[in-house]
């Protein structure tokens, strides 16, 4: 029989995911319910997707409620993530997922496009993170598990994205950062940076990228917002239980692949 402490199990745990209204935050929400956590579902603009995803959970025989909050503020971070703590007495998972991806010419972008970038995918990890260590920890609390989405384009960036490469390359040294400073209170701090994920219509929209993208991954697909769930719910599990500071490629392969 499989030991649960070892394994994947999140059964009895509550876990955070920003940005869960959308597609690759729900997919990252919903795997951490079927591994048995209490799911936080938070949205800004996308209040119809988060009660869906709750009310799928829900049926599913999960428990999972959605929180809006506005992440570009600090103490909205506080109020979601304090909120979440209060829904069952506790917060053990928090998934750092909000974040935009626009597209715009190095040579056209303005300093408010790059702060604008900055607060919604890096400085709101910040304070959510900030505030979910005092969670994961007061009251002899035993710590717990911080996932940042970040993305190979971390280290690999695209035309059209140097605010948003920045901002993931950002995302992984503050993640190695904050796993030396909180690892002594018990809260593993890592990052999940995946390759591209298929979205309906995205073939249609862009088929040179999407054949580029399958010709050059060794295991010739998209990825899926449930590979990206997967490795969270890894992480967020016992199984990762000695693992902190890393970052998690999950991208099918592609980083193999010789760029000379």
């Amino acid at each position: 029989m499989p030991d649960t402490e070892t394994t994947g199990s999140l059964t009895g745990r509550v876990a955070l995911v920003t940005g869960a209204g959308g597609l690759l935050g729900g997919g990252i929400a919903r795997r951490l319910a079927q591994a048995g956590a209490a799911v936080v579902v938070h949205w800004h603009h996308s209040e119809q997707q988060a009660a869906a995803l709750v009310q799928e959970i829900t049926a599913a025989g999960g428990s999972a409620r959605a929180v809006q909050a506005d992440l570009t503020r600090e103490e909205e971070c506080r109020r979601l993530v304090d909120t979440a703590a209060s829904w069952r007495g506790q917060l053990d998972v928090l998934v750092n997922n909000a974040g935009i991806q626009p597209v715009q010419p190095l040579a056209e972008m303005t300093a408010e496009d790059w702060r604008r970038l900055s607060e919604t995918n890096v400085t709101s990890a910040f304070c959510c993170t900030q505030a979910a260590v005092r969670a994961m920890t007061r009251k002899g609390g035993g710590g717990g598990s911080i996932v940042h989405i970040a993305s190979i384009e971390g280290s690999s960036p695209a035309p059209g994205h140097a605010h948003y490469s920045a901002s993931k390359a950002a995302l992984i040294m503050f993640a190695r950062s904050a796993a030396l400073e909180y690892g002594h209170l018990g809260v593993r701090v890592n990052t999940v940076s995946p390759g591209l994920i298929g979205r309906p219509g995205l073939a249609d929209d862009w088929p040179d990228g999407v054949e580029r993208w399958t010709r050059a991954a060794p295991l010739t697909r998209l990825g899926r917002p449930e590979d990206i769930g997967d490795a969270c719910v890894f992480l967020a599990s016992n199984a990762a239980s000695w693992i902190t500071g890393t970052d998690l490629v999950v991208d099918g392969g592609v980083s193999a692949r010789p760029t000379w």
